[in-house]
């Protein structure tokens, strides 16, 4: 994942650019390297970092790294595997863009305006929902594992995927995928969509920063996409957070299909984003 991360932001960038990646031994190495090779800040920390540490304090407040991951991308590798109490205090973070930090003579306000990307196993052994090797976990291990994340933290994740094993005849295809620069020129005419979006108002530069009222405006399905969302709604007891961030993706994906309005096609795209929120997942 960092890989990719790394390739679809190589390049002349409008915007600063800082990837705070908290790995294991094998994928720091990797990505030491890609940020010598793409020229880009690069802090790297293990599961073991503490509260402090990650969201900014102390006697003299100083900024964590969510704080230095401002404008940029925070990668959590194997995300159950870090403190909850670490992963908790990112909540409020990840939902107003900046931190405030208060001590008994002042209050020391930093911004948070990362991007969160993180990566997990389903269980334990790795083999939960895999369709062909069963899984090794002893009954109640799987939902354990994953009530390491609580379920306000996921409800904040707008995109939640799980990848399944790739087949041998998808591995073995000579045909050629589409490259990630490709892939980065769709995002970057995507982003200049937005950015003429919202010229008017100060502060928001892309859709994920829309609040209720710019979502009234321009993220407004037609009646057909309005059933489709109410259905999901429905089936998957989604919250009112998941809503607006499935109306922000559905958005987003319309940009990238060069849409003026979001079809149902983007709708559907959007809900399917949302795996952890299915009923059977860890159950």
């Amino acid at each position: 994942m960092a890989k990719y991360i790394t390739n679809l932001i190589t390049g002349e960038s409008n915007y600063i650019l800082v990837i705070v990646i908290l790995v294991d031994n094998v994928t720091l190495r990797y990505v030491r390297q890609c940020a010598i090779r793409c020229a880009m800040h690069l802090i790297c920390h293990k599961h073991a970092i503490g509260d402090v540490a990650m969201v900014g304090g102390g006697t003299f407040p100083q900024p964590g790294e969510i704080s230095l991951a401002h404008n940029g991308v925070l990668f959590l590798d194997e995300l159950p595997e870090f403190n909850r109490s670490v992963l908790e205090v990112m909540r409020q973070p990840l939902e107003d863009r900046v931190i405030n930090i208060s001590r008994a003579r002042f209050t020391v306000e930093y911004p948070a305006g990362f991007m969160l990307v993180a990566s997990m196993n389903p269980c334990p052994c790795g083999y939960y929902n895999h369709p062909d090797r069963p899984c090794l976990c002893s009954p109640g291990v799987v939902q354990k594992y994953m009530n390491r994340i609580s379920g306000p933290l996921l409800d904040r994740i707008d995109i939640q995927i799980e990848i399944v094993p790739v087949p041998f005849e998808k591995i073995s295809e000579q045909q050629p995928s589409e490259p990630s620069i490709a892939i980065r020129e769709r995002v970057i005419k995507a982003r200049a969509i937005q950015e003429r979006r919202f010229a008017a108002y100060e502060g928001v530069y892309c859709n994920a920063q829309m609040n209720s009222k710019l979502l009234h405006q321009y993220a407004v399905p037609d009646a057909s996409g309005l059933s489709i969302l109410k259905t999901a709604m429905q089936r998957l007891c989604l919250s009112a957070r998941a809503y607006d961030r499935i109306l922000k993706v559905s958005r987003t994906i319309a940009d990238l299909d060069n849409s003026e309005h979001i079809e149902v096609r983007h709708l559907a795209e959007a809900i399917q984003y949302r795996s952890l929120d299915r009923e059977n997942w860890g159950m």
